[in-house]
């Protein structure tokens, strides 16, 4: 893929379109009426009905959108996306059997990602995680959260996120970087978690911050990973440095986690298989979104569902990502976790849609500028070759994708 800067620029005038339900909000056009965008200097200058373009714009290049359905911006709000190695044989042994929670006991799982993300130089990261982003930006995202929490020491941590700044940079994607510092247990620190989250609160996460690496922090709040106590004292680290947390929450049980993470105003509690209704409310209170993570429930077979119809009920928003990782959720395809967050969630098209455009820019704080189609938004778009909305979420193997507009410039 040609660097970020070398990719051509979308601006012009785009006609031909079909505006997808709730892309452009505020926006009223009848399903089949043909839409124009605008777009000047990477940002969204004008939107509306085609017949209405304004005159000073009608001279612009024009791009021929051929009728395509468009949407915001694809966004994958829960990734882990730079690792080393690859954990095919865990994924053979959890079907002959073994448990997610006996395999991290054996020393795989995380830690057999730390083993092999330590061995990796950054370039080697670089080059395996590009190859895994591309998957992604061909079907239209537009932006990403990239975690750290592979390396769990503060060169490995550094070298992972150092790697996802280089994808944004590379790609001309934009990127938001998680210091998941404390997602496990490193071999060094066996049977001293309490230093080891010392360790992460006083050395690492200070210095990543300091170095403009970190945009959000999250902890692996779990009884096979860090208790309340130890999440706390991480999310005051965080409070201190004025950086916003989230939570890996109520994954295997629950822990009462997403209370937490909500007390401390988190942006997401993702995974929430076990999430109890005071922790949904909780989470009303407090404008946090839930991710929901369908890619690592169908590849551990779990058969706890996320509360969705109380979440639902109580209006908090909810967010769809592949969680990619290399142990419990290998997917490289967002539109298939739309697939699975309608058969498996039961989710609605229109909600799962949402799902990876508003609320999950809403996740990563990104709101004001990505997950709609807005005047002064920089331009995020997506063309289609499909006759409804629907199909983004019926079809799976298919890449409906026709045209890509990121950051401003055609992907």
């Amino acid at each position: 893929m040609p660097a970020a800067q070398a990719l051509p620029s979308a601006d012009g005038l785009w006609t031909g379109l079909r505006l997808a339900p709730g892309a452009a909000p505020g926006l009223a056009l009848a399903p089949d009426a043909e839409a124009a965008i605008v777009v000047r200097q990477g940002l969204v200058q004008w939107i509306g009905k085609a017949a209405e373009i304004p005159a000073e714009h009608a001279a612009l290049p024009r791009h021929d959108g051929g009728r395509a359905l468009v949407t915001p911006g694809l966004i994958d709000c829960h990734t882990h996306l730079v690792y080393g190695g690859q954990r095919a044989n865990e994924f053979a042994m959890r079907l002959a059997g073994v448990s997610y929670e006996d395999v991290a006991k054996a020393g795989g799982g995380i830690a057999s990602s730390v083993r092999a993300t330590r061995e990796a130089s950054e370039d080697a990261l670089f080059s395996s995680a590009s190859a895994r982003l591309e998957h992604l930006l061909a079907e239209g995202v537009c932006a990403i959260e990239i975690k750290s929490g592979y390396g769990l020491a503060l060169e490995h941590e550094r070298k992972q996120l150092r790697v996802a700044r280089r994808l944004g940079e590379a790609y001309g994607v934009t990127v938001r970087t998680t210091f998941l510092g404390a997602h496990a247990l490193p071999p060094e620190y066996a049977g001293r978690s309490g230093d080891y989250i010392d360790m992460v609160c006083n050395n690492m996460l200070p210095a990543l911050a300091a170095e403009g690496l970190i945009d959000a922090v999250d902890v692996f709040c779990e009884r096979i990973a860090f208790s309340l106590e130890e999440t706390e004292r991480v999310f005051k680290a965080a409070q201190a440095l004025g950086l916003p947390v989230k939570l890996h929450a109520e994954q295997l049980s629950d822990m009462g986690g997403a209370a937490l993470a909500a007390r401390y105003g988190a942006l997401s509690c993702d995974h929430i298989e076990h999430l109890s209704s005071a922790g949904i409310a909780a989470m009303r209170a407090a404008g946090t979104v839930a991710v929901l993570l369908p890619g690592a429930y169908y590849t551990l077979r779990d058969t706890q569902l996320p509360p969705i119809a109380g979440l639902r009920a109580a209006g908090v928003p909810m967010a769809v990502s592949t969680d990619h990782n290399p142990g419990t959720s290998p997917a490289l395809s967002l539109l298939l976790m739309l697939n699975m967050a309608c058969t498996l969630f039961r989710l609605t098209v229109p909600e799962a849609l949402a799902g990876v455009t508003v609320h999950a820019a809403r996740a990563l704080g990104l709101q004001a500028t990505h997950g709609v189609i807005g005047v002064g938004l920089p331009a995020n778009f997506v063309l289609w070759n499909v006759g409804e909305a629907a199909e983004l979420a019926y079809w799976f193997g298919a890449r409906p994708l026709r045209a890509v507009v990121r950051q401003g410039r055609m992907g």
